[in-house]
């Protein structure tokens, strides 16, 4: 007769071998939609926007379930199942578990940003076509856009807490803006060395008159070093001109 101890062995393995499977299946899934969903988006401000927002958690979540899968595939061949073992079988599942979710964790918060950085800037760049003509359509310098940015959007952009994108179809005057967060991503940190230099304050120590420049102060924090550092910027004079005048000009 066979031993009940070894059926429940092998009836766990079988089970923890399925649970691998599956976890490691909806990890690829996790994986896959994210792909699809960027390759069905061909608008590449709403390109732009899903992958700031979503592919690092997409990431993420996907790697976690994979950890998960792998632990349970590392305990689908048991043998012995005595009270240390199972103790010490756990034990090395958690802490091998954690350490490589660690690494991982590490990988996309410091290092994949950068590569990340680069994929945005050229979706930012890239010329927008015109529905219009077909047509390629041109990216205003800061000085040019102001003519189609209303005064809270000029505002904005000169406390740097939104930067504004003004693209031109030349042949036919359609215009389309798009909105960026102004401190949407890290630098370059001067004491770490990592893209991990963020704003994480701004104050308003003068504000801007129609005859003075006003001042601003950002507080900058290394999220990975605790490096702190603050600068000063001025803030450009209010402007008396509406944009139907600037229009008109």
């Amino acid at each position: 007769m066979e031993d009940p101890s070894l059926q429940s062995y092998e009836s766990w393995n079988m089970w923890a071998q399925y649970i691998a499977f599956i976890l490691a299946g909806l990890s690829v899934l996790i994986l896959l939609s994210h792909l699809i969903k960027l390759a069905a988006t061909s608008d590449s401000k709403t390109k732009y926007d899903y992958i700031n927002r979503a592919e690092i958690n997409f990431l993420m979540s996907s790697a976690i379930i994979l950890i998960v899968a792998g632990g349970f595939f590392a305990n689908s061949n048991v043998t012995e199942l005595g009270i240390l073992w199972l103790f010490v079988r756990v034990f090395v599942t958690i802490s091998m578990g954690l350490i490589i979710g660690v690494i991982v964790q590490n990988l996309l918060k410091f290092y994949y940003p950068f590569y990340i950085e680069k994929r945005l800037k050229k979706l930012r760049y890239k010329p927008r076509i015109s529905p219009k003509t077909g047509k390629p359509m041109k990216l205003l310098s800061e000085e040019e856009e102001d003519v189609y940015l209303d005064e809270g959007m000029q505002a904005e952009e000169d406390i740097f807490s939104v930067d504004y994108d003004v693209w031109v179809d030349e042949e036919t005057g359609y215009t389309k803006i798009e909105k960026y967060a102004g401190h949407l991503h890290a630098e370059l940190s001067p004491d770490s060395g990592y893209y991990t230099f963020k704003v994480v304050k701004e104050e308003i120590v003068k504000p801007p008159t129609y005859e003075e420049e006003g001042l601003l102060i950002k507080y900058y924090q290394d999220i990975y070093s605790g490096y702190k550092e603050k600068r000063e910027c001025v803030i450009a004079k209010l402007s008396k001109s509406n944009v139907e005048d600037k229009v008109l000009e």
